[in-house]
């Protein structure tokens, strides 16, 4: 039977062992359950159990992990029901509630989390399904994989049925969607008009044909009938017999001919009947939810501002952000919180951390002295400025005014929801004037955070460094709610700052549906990163989901420490009314595949009613042996502090029983902290001062590059209105150059054909993760030193 985990404490107190098992040995099994403990946490999948092993999962005295009574046949709209999801190796598997819907597969803590919390969700679309032994299903899509189990073979074949067929209906549905979405325009409204008066119209007319015949045959039998009563000769009476005779098998063809067309009729008529009201009944529906969600955004507002004129409760609320800021909890929360180290059910961390006296420091003698006290990164802003050398060349620091204008969001979002945001044309009102591929490399913002790391010697101490950098990345979103523009298929951005900041960097748009750009950073002073990032965003009515899915990859040249880490999910919230405001919530597991080493980081998702600091990041940096050693804590917003562990207890229980740890650290050292931005930021889109260099025109580029995109250019100088009609004119040309490749396509079918290839990345296996993605090949920079730009596209 599956039981509850035999697990105590936490993570501070459970050691792992070093040898990391191999893909194919560590899968869960059926029987018995899954081990607690096993080799590699969060760098391999959950283990083989054994029959003698503590089991993980669940006492199935809560309930069986099936879909349940009620729950709709395999091959229907929905499906829904129990599962058990690998969680982690503290906590093993855990019942989750599954719903499969529309290609996608999302679960929950509960069935009455399906109102406002979804812990994830793959597209089966893009899907992998394996399944290995009587009970087990693995899905891996995008980077994330799930490891399922259920209750019986029974059960687990219902729900391996039950994907397979939404997976062949997902890709049969993306095929025929392929192109851009448009929302409903009205000549589409006028057609469907126009196609239903001309079907009343001819049901008219064959009504009318049907009259007539029955009048006309009428006629035609009486006027034979009076014929038979006049006196002919014999021989003009056997023709007049013959006559009738065939007049009478005219007239029974005829009635049954007429019958039938009555039925057909009647029945027409009921059918259009029934779809008339049923159409009417829609059309009231969904004209009686837009009011329902305009009274909702009312009452929104209200309460808004209802909060923002009460007192405070608390003491610590002037650390709240102001009122639209604010969001509940788990509206923001996409990811599973399984997977984090952290008590998600409470408001403080699984562990404490107090500062440690002389007494104290001196007795932990056991400690590794790796790390001494004064150089414990005490990074200045002076140190963290990063410009050894004086930039060459004075590159801008103002871009034109963003103009006001305004444009109801709303009355565009309203026919998107649920509907993937890249393919939906959007006006470039919605936009800020950099392209997705500059959003990426604007990642870069802090790269001397990894000029630093390149010169540890320590990997524990380089490890807290990648952990700020991974952080820092996100604090140039706190105030972006814009999106960037979608970039064209074959679109390329490069950065050179080798001169001033020693790297150069590099961006392709890979492909378009999916949208997919892979990204290339080599630094002279010692270090090299790479990623392929697909963008899935989702609306969802009052927010807008945006999940990077793909990992990233930055090596070390001198040590070889090879870090992998993904990004979490962003939320932009407040959609329907009142300020957009945005949150990361999630967490970002980053691993030394050389050293074993983990740092595990959780983005505490923004809520009304936490007293925590809003935008909270928490961390842990780990040995190989599961050992802490550093503690992290800050905001994504503004700055990550480290502080190193000396001694670490076991500390009280919490009200759900569990035991937290009492970590003993040295006093926080300063590891990021954010620049200001510039002057008149609101009014520049709030783009900090990479982001203002971004856009800036320079020589020798490519023709593909995203600084010569002409619609983002007009935007950016404040030409809005021939900003849009420019991106119409190039979605359109995209889609011309897509038709005319996938006719190519469809000649060649006899043929092996590669289809759209990218000028500077290909695909290769990743050793690591085992995922295919876009690295870079080469020959960018000699193109360029050479001004020898034939081979790219065109695509402007």
């Amino acid at each position: 039977a599956l039981r509850a985990p035999a697990v105590s404490g936490t993570l501070g107190a459970t050691s792992r062992p070093r040898a990391r098992r191999p893909l194919a040995a560590s899968r869960p099994s059926c029987e018995g359950g899954a081990a607690a403990v096993g080799g590699g946490i969060g760098v391999s999948p959950p283990p083989r159990s054994s029959s003698t092993g503590p089991s993980s999962a669940p006492d199935q005295g809560k309930g069986s992990a099936s879909a349940g009574a009620g729950a709709p046949a395999p091959g229907s709209d929905t499906y829904k029901g129990w599962l058990f999801k690998w969680t982690n190796y503290l906590k093993g598997y855990q019942r989750r509630w599954f719903v499969l819907s529309n290609g996608l597969l999302s679960y929950y803590r509960t069935q009455a989390e399906m109102a406002h919390t979804c812990r994830g969700t793959i597209n089966l679309a893009t899907a992998h399904i394996d399944t290995e032994d009587a009970c087990n299903i693995v899905l891996s899509s995008g980077g994330r994989t799930y490891h399922l189990k259920a209750s019986t073979e029974v059960e687990r074949q219902r729900w391996v049925t039950a994907l397979e067929l939404a997976k062949a209906k997902a890709i049969r549905m993306m095929n025929d969607q392929s192109g851009d979405e448009e929302p409903a325009s009205q000549s589409d409204r006028s057609e469907i008009q126009g196609t239903l008066k001309t079907l009343a119209s001819k049901l008219d007319d064959l009504s009318t044909c049907n009259d007539l015949i029955a009048k006309h045959g009428a006629a035609l039998q009486r006027s034979l009938s009076e014929l038979e009563g006049l006196r002919v000769p014999v021989e003009g009476g056997e023709k007049i017999k013959a006559v009738n005779e065939r007049a009478t098998l005219f007239r029974i063809t005829s009635n049954a001919m007429i019958n039938a067309c009555r039925d057909f009729l009647d029945l027409a008529e009921s059918h259009s009947r029934r779809w008339q009201r049923i159409l009417q009944y829609e059309r009231e529906q969904r004209t009686h939810l837009e009011e329902t969600i305009e009274q909702l955004a009312k009452q929104h507002n209200s309460l808004e501002r209802a909060w923002r004129e009460a007192p405070p409760l608390a003491t610590n609320t002037a650390d709240s952000p102001a009122g639209s800021e604010r969001a509940q909890k788990e509206e923001a929360s996409d990811e599973d919180e399984d997977t984090e180290f952290f008590d998600a059910m409470e408001d403080s961390p699984a562990f404490i951390t107090v500062a440690a006296t002389d007494h104290t420091h001196g007795a932990s003698g056991g400690q590794p002295n790796d790390w001494n006290q004064e150089d414990h990164m005490s990074l200045s802003c002076n140190d963290l400025s990063g410009k050894e050398l004086q930039p060459r060349r004075r590159r801008r620091s103002h871009i034109p005014d963003k103009p006001n204008y305004s444009l109801n969001l709303w009355s565009i979002m309203k026919n998107c929801i649920g509907k993937e945001l890249s393919k939906i044309p959007m006006p470039v009102n919605f936009n800020e004037p950099l392209s997705m591929l500059q959003r990426l490399t604007e990642d870069l913002e802090y790269h001397e955070l990894l000029d630093k790391a390149a010169k540890c010697e320590s990997s524990l101490e380089q490890l807290c460094l990648v952990a700020a950098f991974s952080v820092s990345s996100y604090s140039t979103t706190v105030h972006r709610t814009a999106k960037p523009f979608n970039p064209l298929l074959g679109e390329t951005y490069e950065l050179d700052r080798l001169e001033d900041l020693g790297y150069r960097s590099l961006c392709e748009q890979v492909s378009h549906h999916p949208p997919a750009a892979a990204h290339h950073v080599l630094s002279q002073r010692g270090w090299t990163l790479w990623q392929e990032i697909t963008i899935a965003s989702k609306f969802r009515g009052k927010y807008l989901s945006i999940m990077p899915l793909g990992a990233i990859h930055l090596t070390f040249h001198a040590s070889g420490n090879h870090y992998v880490w993904r990004k979490v999910t962003s939320t932009v919230h407040n959609i329907i009314v009142g300020k957009l405001w945005i949150d990361q919530s999630g967490d970002i597991e980053i691993v030394n595949h050389r050293t074993k080493e983990t740092c595990q980081l959780k983005f505490s998702p923004y809520s009304y009613f936490s007293r925590e600091v809003p935008r909270k990041v928490t961390g842990v940096v780990t040995d190989c042996d599961g050992q802490a050693h550093y503690i992290l804590s800050g905001t994504w917003d503004d700055k990550i502090e480290s502080a190193k562990i000396v001694h670490s207890s076991r500390g009280n229980s919490s009200s759900e029983g569990k035991q937290k740890t009492v970590y003993q650290t040295l006093s926080p050292k300063l590891l990021w902290k954010k620049y200001p931005l510039s002057e008149n930021a609101e009014n520049m889109y709030h783009f900090s001062s990479l982001a203002l260099t971004l856009n800036e025109l320079e020589e020798g580029v490519s023709m593909t590059d995203s600084r010569l995109r002409p619609d983002q250019r007009l935007m950016e100088a404040g030409r809005w209105d021939e900003a849009n009609m420019e991106k119409q004119r190039l979605e359109e040309k995209q889609r011309a150059v897509r038709r005319r490749r996938e006719a190519k396509a469809s000649d060649a079918l006899e043929e092996e054909y590669e289809g759209y290839q990218p000028i500077w990345f290909h695909k290769r296996t990743d050793p690591i993760t085992g995922e295919t993605n876009f690295v870079y090949k080469g020959g960018y920079w000699e193109a360029k030193e050479r001004q020898d730009w034939s081979m790219c596209p065109d695509i402007f």
